[in-house]
């Protein structure tokens, strides 16, 4: 029970959330006193387009965080003085705009990587020196402000009176609010930084009606929440940041009841659902691949690079894989049970090309000397992306995955020698099994004439492929090689004009994405899109789309059919 309080990962996440509870209880009472609840959760979300431009322009995300965060804060204060102005309904249009704002960064002027998302959803799985530091020093000065200059913020209203300037106290509140933000990104993130914030003062405030009283029991209750809801997504194998804020909503619900019950015998009842809550949890994780003592343990970040080790490491490795299948590789979350399988494995095999980018912080924080094999930096055939860099679905090239297989051969025989022959036996077997698969399809996609083979695709995962057999992709869904881009309504409208003009005879969703609007364009276009494709995932397990080689085979077959509108199919041995 107590096993995650030995991993150093989990005790950087435990003194993370204890400084945020120190924030909570000494700047989320006055949050909460000053009606400013909304204000706050405004401020934290809006720091979105600050982390799209510190991730497109490349400089530190808790600098571009602050900005948007005090020029948002900023725009409340000066248009909320005007005569006549609602604050609330100001600060919803504002908050509206700074997201909106955003989302055209990312979409249309930088290429979102998966970071934003992380920092917009938090992981104290990955919280460094630099986070704890400005925890900190959030902390220290949020408990010196409160002391002295508390006693005008109880004073004052946030914006004063609507023809006199903001007094110099509310200015400081206003800025630590932003800076409290921001300290809570790297664990809740912007979207959830309320959970903590704002939401423990809202609770004890339902118990308690003096000030220092509320700040020390808010203090408490954070820290409990904070550490209680750690452990419980340790258990549940969930993010932590939600898990959380799912505890903080359900404390504040149960104590609500409890108070309206009127009955002091409700809020122990309460508290020990809500421990339950944790509890129920145990023993449910998801069970490894294999435990074999005798084998080597491995780790694999994605679907494909876990087929490709379990192919040519056969029974001499017990593979530990973080993605699932028809799980988003580019904006993937670590969980905690990826933290401690890569501590425990010799060799950690990633995707590489910036698809699975967040390895770098399981690494770290697993404190794991694990050999890292970045199997996209060994592979032949490399196709640019639209950002200028290389396209990372390099699996989708048959000599890619021969390349690849080489590589984990010679990976798995230094950490296991004993096991070279079986190693070096599979591997062979392997190589001689993607020649196979690379013919068959061939042959299948050469059915169709070469002019009608076109295709439209959520987004552009299939370069590799394509060029490879000589196939056409008019455009994509997602105007991207990452998923995180949204199209606008004029991307979709000249989407619809080339495939129309084009002849383009189907639309190709993808397993992990939603298909709704590959779907919608479809319909308005009176095309299918009835065949799906693997692009970042496999399928599942025992499934033809399972493995590599049976994804590109399933691959292959969607794209006849549907470029054929259901005349021609093949079947592709795995």
């Amino acid at each position: 029970m107590l096993d995650p309080f030995t991993l150093p990962f989990f005790q950087r996440g435990v003194l993370e959330v204890l400084l945020l509870a120190v924030i909570a209880g000494y700047l989320g009472t006055w949050i909460v006193l000053r009606g400013m609840a909304f204000f706050a959760h405004a401020v934290g979300a809006g720091t979105f387009p600050g982390l799209v431009v510190a991730d497109g322009v490349g400089f530190a995300a808790p600098l571009g965080a602050f900005g948007a965060a005090l020029v948002l804060a900023a725009l409340i204060a000066v248009f909320g003085r005007r005569r006549g102005a609602r604050l609330d309904s100001l600060t919803a249009l504002l908050l509206v705009g700074a997201l909106s704002l955003g989302i055209v960064l990312a979409s249309d002027v930088f290429s979102s990587q998966a970071s934003v998302d992380r920092l917009l959803f938090g992981s104290l799985l990955t919280i460094g020196g630099a986070d704890i530091a400005l925890a900190a020093s959030v902390a220290i000065a949020t408990v010196i402000a409160s002391f002295a200059v508390g006693h005008r913020w109880l004073a004052t209203g946030f914006t004063g009176s609507p023809s006199a300037p903001a007094a110099a106290p509310d200015v400081l509140l206003a800025v630590l609010v932003a800076l409290a933000a921001v300290a809570a990104l790297a664990a809740t993130g912007a979207l959830l930084a309320t959970a903590i914030l704002v939401v423990p003062a809202a609770t004890t405030r339902l118990v308690t009606n003096r000030l220092r009283s509320w700040q020390l029991a808010t203090v408490a209750l954070a820290a409990a929440e904070g550490v209680l809801g750690m452990w419980a997504a340790f258990e549940l194998n969930v993010p932590p940041g939600a898990a959380i804020a799912v505890l903080a909503g359900t404390v504040f619900a149960l104590v609500a009841v409890a108070q309206v019950l009127r009955t002091r015998k409700a809020l122990p009842a309460a508290v020990a659902a809500v421990a339950m809550l944790g509890v129920a949890g145990c023993g449910d994780q998801a069970p490894s691949t294999g435990s074999n003592s005798s084998r080597v343990t491995v780790a694999a970040t994605t679907t494909q690079v876990g087929d490709l080790v379990r192919q040519v490491g056969g029974d001499a490795v017990n593979v530990k894989q973080i993605l699932k299948p028809n799980s988003e590789a580019h904006d993937y979350e670590p969980r905690p049970e990826d933290v401690t399988a890569v501590a425990d494995s010799r060799v950690l095999f990633t995707s590489g090309r910036g698809l699975d980018a967040w390895a770098g912080d399981v690494v770290k924080n697993s404190g794991s000397d694990a050999d890292v094999v970045d199997l996209g930096s060994k592979v032949p055939v490399r196709r640019a992306s639209d950002d200028g860099g290389t396209d990372p679905h390099w699996w989708h090239d048959a000599d890619n995955v021969a390349a690849a297989a080489t590589a984990i051969e010679r990976a798995l025989v230094a950490v296991d020698p004993d096991a070279a022959d079986a190693i070096a036996a599979n591997a062979k077997a392997y190589r001689a099994r993607v020649t196979k698969t690379d013919e068959a399809i061939r042959a299948c996609l050469d059915q169709v004439p070469a002019a009608e083979r076109k295709i439209v695709t959520d987004h552009d995962a299939f370069v590799y492929f394509t060029e490879r057999y000589g196939v056409t992709s008019v455009g994509t869904v997602f105007p991207a090689t990452t998923t995180q881009g949204q199209p606008s309504a004029g991307d979709l409208a000249a989407l619809e004009r080339t495939i129309n003009d084009a002849g383009v005879r189907a639309v190709f969703p993808e397993s992990s994405l939603n298909p709704k609007l590959a779907e919608r364009l479809a319909k308005d276009t009176g095309v299918t899109a009835e065949h799906t494709l693997y692009g970042d995932t496999l399928g599942v397990a025992d499934t033809p789309a399972g493995t590599v080689l049976g994804a590109s085979g399933a691959n292959a077959t969607a794209m006849v059919e549907g470029m054929t509108g259901g005349q021609k199919t093949c079947t592709i041995p795995r």
